[in-house]
């Protein structure tokens, strides 16, 4: 079925159409246990502002009957996803019963069944538009109602949804049990859920709230190993959040279900799902532990911006996933063990914003979205990551404390409805006393990263395609570099407006630029304090200032205007001393990436090399010991290295590692099949699979490479996590581009067929792109491909990223 996108006129013509006033939607999951249909029957009560006035209801399921007011409805004229609906009363009850059997490809929902015992999950994941895939309803996010779910389930499984159950009784059918939830609150369609499965339970009452965790069975151990934890970050959050935003979460029970193959979270109303891919099988290390609380923080902050006020249409998308990652930075700073988690943002996350904000793909944050299909495009870096710098920005501009009351006065005059950004940026506006007009056109209307350097006392801005400069509220840090060590001589706050902006600094040589990273600006320092930044980072006492040269390195090397050798180096520098856990992970990534994929061929074994020799003198640091030994695995080179690490292997029976040395073996030609069958044999992951994929897509081999290219394009046989992306770049080996070439051009034309739902077609057209290996004659088709029209807006947008990258790459190569 080929459905049709909603527009941004018609919804309007709906809304002004039509008030929703609730939803009784019955749902019957008994055909999933042994099969694949999901059946519902949604009764919607809703009144018509201009009776007689026909529309229509989003259903993109098998219609079996339906009836208004009563009177049936001609189901023969279902299409594309719409069933029209006959001339409409002032008040109206629609029933529409229906079927799907499409349960399998992750498109509004998905049926697993969990290799190692058998048992079948299925949880639904409805954004933007996927709820009609499950049950009709008015597909759009301004129509809120309140919703009321009754779920049959096999008697076996637990059904979770936005609250607590009112009852759950035995079935009249035999094996199966009849679940009752209450009215949510006013609700928008794509935040309501229905989870099924056997789950493992566990609940904890904590501060007036009802906790709950679930997993699956095979999964059990890993989330009681980190229970304690996520108990405790969620009790923080819940803390933060309703303290700070003037307005506690307003529902006693608040639910975390980690399912299988959901490529992400997702912010259900009091009943959030992760991709279990954030059970870690291995205890994980800080960054990784940092990585799930952001996603516990970035959902829980979805509770107020994006399910209690919610966009009225998708071109203010970004003002609930911008909001929800600055808000999770914020929080986790603020509230939790992760007191640095600001300068991990910058060393780990924030680059990718600067390379798609560079490229031909950039956007503004907020733009026209005429249709649901072009709002899914700006699921992207721009809208989450630039989006969050941007607040962080307006932060730092306005000050926290009317940032903060600006937020209490938007949640207490929206809760429950829906708003347009105007509506936020008038609260700012009264919290503070700034007209935010020119602000707000200048960052969320105009794509683009401005480049700000400090020339002769001035404060230069060079901005994309002539623009006017976006105003800078920034720090600069001056050191003294005279003696053995960088002496800071101070640090001032400067509001940067028009091209040149006059400032008055202190004596010194090094001169740091944004410090604190408070703008989203890339920064060209001045060769004097570039030469230091790179020769003598580690000797920076602040974390965030460490990441801000990291950071600049990077933003460098996509200008063209540092080679690869030198970033290495410094990073390389960097590691022999770097002791804070937030910044560690990031270092050894990007020093990986950069000596790895960055460098030219006849240098990266020797940069490859030297990080490795770096690299074993933090794996008797406790903090940085499991992270070392990761990325020692990665770039071994010498006997000395696979010493370490067949030690460190045998002493911990450390699988994680084992599989990681067996991947980088695999890739200097050293494949023993012996060595993966009793890994996969003795690994208890429901999916090891992947691991041997992993060892596999190293291989300089045409058949390995086959099947990995099988798994994920003709099988679908990849789970959606990040370990997805890992994949990929292990494929993409750049050493083996010759041998890839013929899968660099076979990418392009997969792109056309793709299936499953967005986050895991996101992820596969991000993953296997090639920029490792990809050369010239890909870049040139790759580039032609953005433009082809017939592939989706989110696969050319990040064909535009990507392919901006590998070009600055290939140039980098030739420095």
């Amino acid at each position: 079925m080929t459905l049709s996108t909603l527009t941004k006129h018609e919804a309007k013509t709906r809304s002004d159409l039509l008030e929703v006033q609730r939803y009784d939607i019955e749902v019957d999951t008994t055909g999933l246990l042994e099969g694949e249909v999901w059946r519902s029957t949604s009764t919607i009560a809703f009144t018509c502002s201009a009776p007689g006035a026909t529309t229509f209801v989003d259903v993109a399921m098998d219609v079996v009957r339906a009836t208004l007011n009563g009177e049936d409805v001609d189901v023969s004229a279902a299409a594309g996803g719409r069933l029209p609906l006959p001339a409409l009363a002032a008040d109206n009850v629609l029933v529409v019963e229906a079927s799907t059997t499409n349960t399998a490809t992750g498109e509004g929902i998905l049926r697993t069944v969990d290799p190692t015992d058998k048992l079948v999950y299925v949880w639904t994941s409805l954004e933007p538009d996927e709820a009609r895939r499950v049950w009709a309803c008015f597909d759009q996010p301004d129509l809120k109602a309140p919703h009321r779910f009754v779920v049959t389930a096999p008697s076996s499984w637990l059904v979770t949804s936005n609250g607590a159950p009112e009852s759950v009784e035995d079935a009249e059918a035999d094996d199966a049990r009849v679940w009752t939830f209450p009215d949510t609150p006013r609700l928008s369609t794509y935040v309501v859920v229905v989870n099924a499965g056997p789950f493992h339970e566990v609940r904890q009452q904590h501060d007036g709230y009802d906790l709950g965790f679930y997993c699956r069975q095979s999964l059990v151990p890993i989330l009681e190993r980190d229970l304690d934890e996520m108990v405790t970050l969620t009790r923080q959050g819940l803390a933060f959040f309703g303290e700070r935003f003037g307005y506690p979460f307003p529902q006693e029970r608040y639910d975390q279900v980690f399912v299988p193959n959901l490529g992400g979270a997702m912010e259900n109303w009091g009943c959030v799902t992760y991709g279990d891919g954030q059970l870690f099988r291995t205890p994980p290390t800080h960054a990784q532990r940092a990585v799930r609380a952001e996603f516990i923080f970035h959902e829980m902050a979805h509770m107020w911006f994006g399910d209690l006020v919610t966009m009225q249409w998708w071109d203010d998308l970004w003002l609930n996933e911008a909001f929800a990652s600055w808000a999770a930075n914020w929080g986790m700073a603020g509230a939790s063990e992760f007191t640095e988690q600001w300068a991990t943002f910058l060393a780990a996350f924030k680059r990718t914003a600067y390379e798609m904000d560079m490229s031909p793909a950039r956007h503004p944050i907020r733009s026209d979205v005429p249709d649901v299909s072009s709002a899914m495009s700006n699921f992207d870096a721009i809208t989450y990551v630039k989006g969050q710098s941007v607040l962080h920005q307006l932060v730092a501009y306005i000050g926290e404390d009317a940032f903060v009351e600006g937020l209490r006065d938007y949640f207490s005059r929206y809760a429950f409805s829906n708003t347009r950004l105007d509506d936020l940026m008038d609260c700012y506006s009264r919290a503070s006393g700034r007209d935010l007009s020119a602000w707000t056109k200048a960052w969320l209307d105009e794509a683009g990263t401005d480049v700000i350097s400090l020339v002769d006392g001035e404060l230069v801005v060079e901005t994309t395609d002539d623009q006017e400069p976006r105003p800078h509220r920034l720090d600069v840090a001056v050191f003294d570099a005279s003696g053995d060590a960088l002496v800071p001589v101070g640090r001032s706050s400067h509001e940067v407006t028009g091209r040149r902006t006059p400032i008055d600094l202190p004596e010194g040589d090094l001169r740091l630029v944004n410090a604190g990273d408070y703008t989203f600006a890339a920064v060209k320092p001045d060769p004097t304090s570039l030469r230091l930044m790179l020769e003598r980072v580690q000797q920076l006492d602040d974390p965030l200032d460490r990441a801000l040269v990291a950071a600049t390195a990077g933003q460098l090397l996509l200008l063209g205007d540092v080679a690869p050798r030198d970033v290495s180096s410094a990073l390389t520098r960097a590691l022999s001393t770097e002791t804070s856990p937030a910044l560690v992970e990031p270092f050894l990534g990007q020093a990986l990436q950069v000596a790895d994929r960055w460098a030219p061929a006849d240098e990266s074994p020797g940069l490859l090399a030297a990080l490795a020799d770096a690299v074993v003198g933090l794996v008797d640091v406790p903090d940085a010991r499991q992270a070392a030994l990761r990325t020692l695995a990665a770039s071994a080179s010498t006997d000395e290295h696979w010493s370490v690490l067949q030690a460190a292997a045998d002493r911990a029976t450390d699988l994680d590692l084992a599989w990681r040395m067996a991947v980088r073996r695999a890739e200097l030609g050293d494949y023993d099949e012996d060595v993966v069958r009793r890994l996969l044999e003795s690994d208890p992951d429901p999916d090891a699979g992947m691991r041997r994929l992993a060892v596999l897509a190293a291989r300089p081999d045409v058949e390995a490479k086959e099947e990995v290219w099988r798994a994920f394009f003709v099988d679908y046989a990849v789970p959606a996590s990040r370990e997805t992306l890992v994949l990929g770049s292990t494929f993409w080996r750049p050493g083996q581009a010759e041998l890839l070439a013929p899968f660099a051009h076979r990418y392009l034309e997969e792109l056309h067929t793709l299936k499953g739902g967005l986050l895991n077609q996101g992820l596969t057209i991000r993953a296997m792109y090639p920029l490792g290996a990809g050369d010239e004659s890909f870049l040139a088709a790759a580039e032609a491909a953005a433009d082809d029209t017939s592939l989706i807006a989110y696969a050319r947008n990040q064909l535009r990223a990507n392919s901006f990258v590998l070009g600055r790459v290939l140039q980098a190569r030739r420095l």
